[in-house]
């Protein structure tokens, strides 16, 4: 392309559209731009190439031209290791001889371990104490040597920054370098070789923010109408809230489900760059997280890990909010370093993220026929699961799952069904509660418990954790009701009951001010207050 040669020849073309030169203005450093760093960058000694897919099936179903760009293809599964290389390829001979450090719990320090085994250079990676043994392994296996530190990622961070310091080591940041930037702007090149025609949109996880940057640089200045959007997890929203505020906001806590791209604070340039060049910011849920990795899998038999699925999730509550028909849009799958022990939660999340199972509180009347009726008011549709404890000789509390047909009016059908019925029900689709620890539980109402208040908990997966919970309740204060769930990710998920009498309550609410870790109230919630209260 004439523009390219005459980037990568320090020539500024003169484009129609003044809106790429302003951005170029914004970007340039004091030797090149980005532009240029991205059309120099050097990433294909490790990386590859990787194939921009048809998503035939999801195309069909939402009536757009949707493409895959396959960075799970990448040796490291990942995107990262063009940042990664291109950022350690750039290093003096110096620099290399003093070796690397870097923090990372998974994708990053792969691409750092094997860019340096490539480059025979030294690595060292500081991993936190939750980082799952598959991506240590993985590392190690790249020739990376792993030190555990800390219970996040921000204090592993924190000890890299000391060994830099210490050792007089280099340290290779995820993402806030305009190299790593760069490295992965080079997926922008690959897809506008890939797709020629006009794209309409691109969707793209949102981090760090290296991602965006890069390749929303380089679009950004070939097309400025294609519009770049951005994707986060809910409970990690960095880029959503700090351009809501005009300024990086650092995040009081980060949900850590798509731990790929839970950060705290998006980097100070990445943000800069991604100010200018994002259109627009999407946030989606777990259940839109875990439809979108279904999604893919029916399309292409590959498993990602949920921040690399962001982005079809992305596109799917896009077009599902603007009602767009017709349009060329990418997504890029970002990331496939998945637990296998998270597999089950993806199974179970993903039929309530498609809208194709809803949870109901019903209560029936405790005389014989009163299950067949429930039954023939959910008609032909197939009956997930069904849990039924007696409660007294009049009514029964069931939590059942329904099967429903994806489509919009598909779950308020089933609901005017069962209210025909005359059954008593709360729908509890999308009760955090029911989703996660109700329907795993055994048991019923508690007898005799008294004065009964029940919290969830986000636990820190790492020893001494429960202790330390049990160990800050007063010997008074007794646990009525313990539920656990892990998903493979560095926090577990809590719910417990304990008995406060009224005059304790206000130490029992410092109690949990003072133990750190992230706590709901759900004493009132009627998913305990109809089965287990």
């Amino acid at each position: 392309m004439l523009v390219h040669l005459m980037l990568a020849l320090g020539v500024s073309p003169i484009l129609p559209d003044p809106q790429p030169l302003r951005l170029l203005s914004i970007m340039n450093t004091a030797d090149k731009s980005l532009i240029e760093r991205i059309l120099t960058a050097r990433v294909y000694d490790v990386a590859k190439e990787t194939p921009l897919d048809f998503a035939k099936n999801l195309s069909q179903r939402l009536d757009n031209q949707i493409f895959l760009k396959r960075e799970d293809l990448q040796p490291v599964f990942s995107f990262k290791i063009r940042g990664a290389f291109n950022r350690m390829f750039q290093l003096s001979a110096e620099e290399r001889a003093r070796g690397i450090v870097a923090a990372s719990a998974g994708n990053h320090a792969q691409g750092v371990a094997l860019a340096g085994k490539t480059l025979g250079i030294r690595t060292i990676i500081v991993m936190p104490k939750v980082a799952p043994d598959i991506k240590i392994n993985a590392v190690k296996s790249f020739g990376g040597e792993v030190v555990i530190h800390g219970n996040n990622f921000d204090e592993a961070f924190a000890h890299a920054r000391h060994l830099e310091q210490m050792e007089g080591m280099t340290f290779v940041h995820p993402f806030d370098d305009l190299d790593v930037i760069a490295g992965q702007g080079t997926i922008g090149m690959e897809l506008v070789r890939q797709h020629p025609d006009p794209i309409d949109a691109i969707f793209l996880a949102v981090g760090g923010g290296g991602l965006v940057a890069g390749v929303g640089s380089y679009l950004k200045y070939l097309y400025p109408n294609t519009k770049i959007i951005s994707v986060e997890h809910e409970e990690a929203p960095t880029l959503h809230d700090s351009i809501k505020a005009g300024q990086r906001v650092q995040l009081a806590q980060v949900g850590t489900f798509a731990d790929g791209a839970a950060v705290k604070l998006i980097g100070e340039k990445t943000f800069e760059i991604a100010k200018n060049v994002v259109d627009d910011v999407m946030l989606v849920n777990t259940d839109e997280t875990c439809a979108a990795i279904k999604d893919v899998f029916e399309d292409t038999r590959t498993l990602l890990e949920p921040a690399g699925a962001l982005g079809v999730a992305g596109i799917k509550k896009y077009i599902a909010e603007h009602g767009w028909q017709g349009k060329h849009l990418i997504a890029i799958t970002s990331g496939a370093n998945i637990n296998f022990d998270r597999l089950r939660h993806v199974a179970e999340r993903a039929e309530l993220g498609e809208g194709r199972e809803v949870l109901l509180a019903v209560t029936i009347p405790e005389e014989p026929g009163s299950f067949k009726q429930f039954c023939h008011a959910v008609g032909s549709r197939s009956i997930s699961e069904f849990n039924y404890r007696y409660a007294d000789s009049k009514a029964a509390q069931v939590f059942a799952g329904v099967k429903i047909a994806a489509g919009k009016g598909e779950r308020e059908k089933l609901l005017a069904e069962v209210r025909a019925q005359n059954f008593a029900f709360v729908d509890m689709t999308d009760n955090e509660v029911a989703k996660v620890h109700l329907r795993y539980m055994v048991g019923g109402h508690g007898q005799g418990v008294d004065n009964e208040l029940i919290y969830r908990f986000m636990f820190p997966e790492r020893p001494g954790a429960l202790l330390h919970f049990l160990t800050s309740m007063s010997a008074g204060w007794n646990i009525s009701l313990f539920h656990y769930r892990n998903h493979g990710s560095d926090f577990g998920r809590v719910l417990v009951g304990i008995q406060v009498p009224p005059e304790e309550r206000a130490d029992f609410n410092q109690t949990l001010e003072q133990l750190g870790y992230e706590y709901w109230d759900e004493t009132d919630n009627p998913a305990y207050q109809r089965f287990l209260g």
